[in-house]
C-alpha cells in the first residue's frame, strides 16, 4: 500500500551535512534511480542500433535524419497535454504506463527487425516511443521532488544526472559491442539490442512499482487552453526560472559543436571513426566526472553566479574546441564542455522543481523539456547551416562567443539570477 505523500515544500530542512550517500539510503529514491538508469542504458543502446540498422538497410543519410524528426514531432505535438496530465493524474501511474508504452514500442522494433519488415514500421515504433517519452518526462521530473526531503533534492538531481551521463557512456558502447557480436549471424538486423532494451524497460517498470511514495492530485483540472498554457505563464512570470531556462536554451542552441564532430574527426583532426567515438564520449565523460564531484561537495551556496560562470566556461571551451587542431586538446575542450554543462543541468532542474508549486510542476517541467529538447535539434541544424555557409571552425567559434554574450544579456536582464543563493529555495 502506498505511503501518503508528503510535499517537499512541507519538509523542514535541517542543517545540511556533507554526506553524499545519505540520499541513496532513501529506499524510494534508490529504486527510482536504479530503474531509470537501467532504462536509460537500454534506450541509449536502442539509439545506436536504430542508426546502424537503418544505414545498413538503406545506405542513405536521409533515413538517419528522419529519425531525429520522428522523435521531435511528438515533443512538439504533445508536450503541453503531457504537462497537464502530469499535474492532473497520479504521476507514478503515468511513469509506469509510459514506460510500458515505450517497452511495447521496443518490442515492436524487435519483431520488425527480426522478420525484416520495411523500414517504415521502424519510424512508427520510434514515433510511439517518442509519444511515451513526451508524457514520461514531465511526470518523472515532477515526481522526483516527492521522493526526497527538500534539503536533499539538489543532491538527488546530481545523482540522477550522474546515472544518466554514465548511461550515455555505457549504453552506446554496449549497443555497439552487441551489434558487433551478433552481426555475423544477423548482418542487417539489430533485434538482440531491441530485445535487451525491452527487458531493461520491464526491469525499470518493476523497480518503479516498488516505490511506496505516491502522488495524490489535490485539484484535478479540466483540460482547456487556459490550463494548458499555465506552465508558460508561470515560467514567464518567474524571472529566475525564465532566466535559467533561457540561458540553457541559447547555450545549447548556439554551442551545438557536437553535430560537427564527424567533420572535425575526418577533415580537421584526421583521427577517423575511432577518434570520433572518443570525441563523442568526451562530453558525457566530463558531465559524469563533474556530477560525481558535485555529489561529494556541499550543495551550491551561490547557485545563480555558479550557473552564469559555468555557462561562460561552456562558451570558452567551445571556442577552444573550435580553434584546437590537436586531438587531445579537442578532447579536453569537449570534456570541459560536458563538465560545465552538467552544472547548468543540476542548477536548472533543481530551481525549476523547487520554485514551482506542486500543482504546476508537471506543466512547467513540460515547458522546460520542450525548450531544451527542441533547442538540441535546432542547435544541430544551426551549426550545420553556419558551417555550410562559412566554415566549421567559424560555426563552432561563433557559437561559443554567442553563448558568452547570452550570459551577459541574461545577467543584465534578470539580475535576480546573480543573487540566487543556496539550492534549497533560499535566496
Amino acid at each position: 500500500m502506498s505511503e501518503p505523500e508528503t510535499s517537499p515544500d512541507a519538509i523542514a530542512s535541517p542543517p545540511v551535512a556533507v554526506d553524499p550517500y545519505a540520499v541513496l539510503r532513501n529506499r524510494d529514491f534508490l529504486f527510482y534511480l536504479i530503474g531509470r538508469f537501467i532504462a536509460a542504458i537500454g534506450q541509449q543502446m536502442m539509439t545506436v542500433a536504430v542508426g546502424w540498422e537503418l544505414y545498413q538497410k538503406t545506405k542513405s543519410a536521409l533515413p538517419l535524419g528522419l529519425v531525429g524528426l520522428t522523435q521531435m514531432a511528438p515533443m512538439v505535438l504533445f508536450t503541453l497535454p503531457a504537462g497537464h496530465v502530469a499535474d492532473s493524474f497520479n504521476r507514478k501511474h503515468i511513469i509506469l504506463l509510459t514506460t510500458l508504452i515505450i517497452g511495447c514500442a521496443c518490442l515492436g522494433l524487435t519483431i520488425i527487425s527480426y522478420i525484416g519488415a520495411p523500414v517504415g514500421w521502424i519510424y512508427l515504433c520510434l514515433f510511439a516511443a517518442g509519444v511515451g517519452r513526451t508524457f514520461l518526462w514531465p511526470a518523472s521530473s515532477s515526481f522526483l521532488p516527492h521522493l526526497v526531503p527538500r534539503h536533499q533534492f539538489s543532491r538527488a538531481v546530481t545523482w540522477n544526472s550522474s546515472s544518466f551521463q554514465l548511461s550515455s557512456v555505457a549504453g552506446p558502447a554496449a549497443g555497439g559491442a552487441l551489434i558487433a557480436i551478433t552481426k555475423s549471424v544477423w548482418p542487417k538486423s539489430a533485434w538482440p539490442v531491441y530485445a535487451l532494451t525491452t527487458v531493461s524497460l520491464l526491469v525499470c517498470l518493476v523497480l518503479i512499482s516498488f516505490v511506496r511514495r505516491d502522488h495524490v492530485v489535490a485539484v484535478k483540472e479540466r483540460m482547456t487552453l487556459r490550463s494548458l498554457v499555465v506552465g508558460f505563464r508561470f515560467v514567464f512570470a518567474s524571472p529566475i526560472i525564465l532566466g535559467t531556462i533561457s540561458l540553457d536554451l541559447f547555450a545549447v542552441l548556439l554551442g551545438g559543436a557536437t553535430s560537427l564532430l564527424p567533420i572535425y574527426a575526418e577533415d580537421i583532426l584526421k583521427v577517423g571513426p575511432s577518434g570520433l567515438g572518443l570525441l563523442q564520449a568526451a562530453l558525457p565523460a566530463g558531465s559524469l566526472m563533474c556530477a560525481l564531484f558535485m555529489a561529494h561537495r556541499r550543495p551550491l551556496q551561490k547557485a545563480g553566479r555558479t550557473l552564469l560562470w559555468a555557462v561562460v566556461g561552456f562558451g570558452l571551451a567551445t571556442v577552444g574546441f573550435g580553434f584546437a587542431h590537436t586531438f587531445w586538446l579537442s578532447f579536453l575542450m569537449l570534456f570541459i564542455c560536458g563538465a560545465t554543462d552538467n552544472v547548468s543541468i543540476v542548477v536548472r532542474h533543481t530551481l525549476v522543481q523547487l520554485l514551482t508549486p506542486d500543482d504546476k510542476r508537471g506543466r512547467v517541467s513540460a515547458v522546460n523539456s520542450l525548450f531544451i529538447g527542441t533547442s538540441n535539434e535546432l542547435g544541430g541544424f544551426e551549426s550545420g547551416l553556419v558551417a555550410y555557409l562559412t566554415t566549421p571552425v567559424f560555426a563552432v567559434v561563433s557559437g561559443g562567443v554567442g553563448t558568452i554574450l547570452v550570459v551577459i544579456a541574461v545577467a543584465l536582464i534578470w539580475p535576480e539570477m546573480r543573487k540566487y543563493g543556496k539550492l534549497d529555495g533560499s535566496v
